[in-house]
């Protein structure tokens, strides 16, 4: 079977612990997968002005499915945005607020918004995913179009917290984690397993063409998808155990070992 395609999550996949990746070696690699035709895709949860932040010189040339899906740009256009109704958004808004404890980032097509009471801690710690963040006295004014909104808590107050969120939101938002704490509320059926099939309904491939790599429940459904699913080294537990192959953890360089043997037509591609 033919690869086409290669996706990858970023955080906690593509990325190792400090956010950094080996530049030179994977630019090496991406001039072996342009001259051979292979789309390389970023699949990530955070922001598209984050994502292309690393990669400046490859922006308008590679893919990025963003905000977990409800974003979709191709070689530098954008494909394809989410939207919420307004009244969505209130229902959405008020469940958030009415817990004071809660602090979230409400994610748009121009920006991300932080509420101008929330703690530095917390506006640091989300500035590293959304370059572009402004701080709002009230989310209710907010002029852009909404897609996604994204919280962060201590891992043991997740399971309660995305429990509560799938009962109060449901058919509005779904809760999906994406590991460091993160819960994304994103709107159902726009996931990032959505924004790949846009962009392979766009080059006339399918899935089989497809090998994409992630490590935590926001790449569940990618990885379901894809002919060629790995799971990182410090993946989930439940996201080994979907994926078909495995691959090293994100500080040995999991995802480039994965487009190496894609390259070098190794197992499981060597008929590929």
């Amino acid at each position: 079977m033919t690869v086409n395609v290669i996706v990858t999550d970023m955080d906690g996949t593509f990325l190792d612990d400090a956010k950094k990746y080996d530049r030179p070696r994977f630019m090496a690699q991406y001039q072996q997968l342009k001259g051979r035709g292979i789309e390389f895709v970023v699949a990530s949860g955070n922001q598209y002005y984050q994502l292309i932040s690393f990669f400046p010189e490859l922006k308008d040339e590679i893919s990025f499915v963003a905000e977990n899906g409800a974003l979709v740009y191709e070689h530098g256009k954008r494909l394809f945005h989410g939207e919420l109704t307004r009244n969505e958004s209130r229902i959405v808004l008020g469940e958030l607020l009415s817990d004071s404890r809660l602090n979230f980032v409400a994610c748009g097509l121009e920006s991300a918004y932080v509420s101008e009471n929330a703690p530095e801690a917390f506006v640091a710690l989300m500035a590293k995913h959304y370059h572009r963040l402004q701080r709002v006295k009230d989310y209710r004014d907010i002029d852009d179009v909404l897609f996604k909104f994204s919280l962060n808590l201590p891992d043991q107050q997740i399971p309660q917290m995305v429990d509560r969120l799938h009962a109060s939101l449901e058919g509005i938002m779904k809760p999906v984690t994406s590991g460091f704490g993160f819960i994304d509320l994103i709107i159902p059926g726009l996931h990032k397993a959505s924004g790949i099939s846009r962009l392979l309904k766009r080059w006339a491939l399918s899935p089989q063409n497809v090998v994409a790599i992630g490590d935590s429940g926001n790449d569940m459904e990618m990885l379901k998808m894809a002919r060629y699913a790995f799971a990182m080294g410090n993946a989930a537990p439940e996201i080994k155990a979907l994926s078909r192959y495995h691959t090293d953890d994100n500080n040995h360089q999991g995802a480039l070992k994965v487009i190496q043997a894609v390259l070098d037509r190794t197992p499981p591609f060597n008929d590929a």
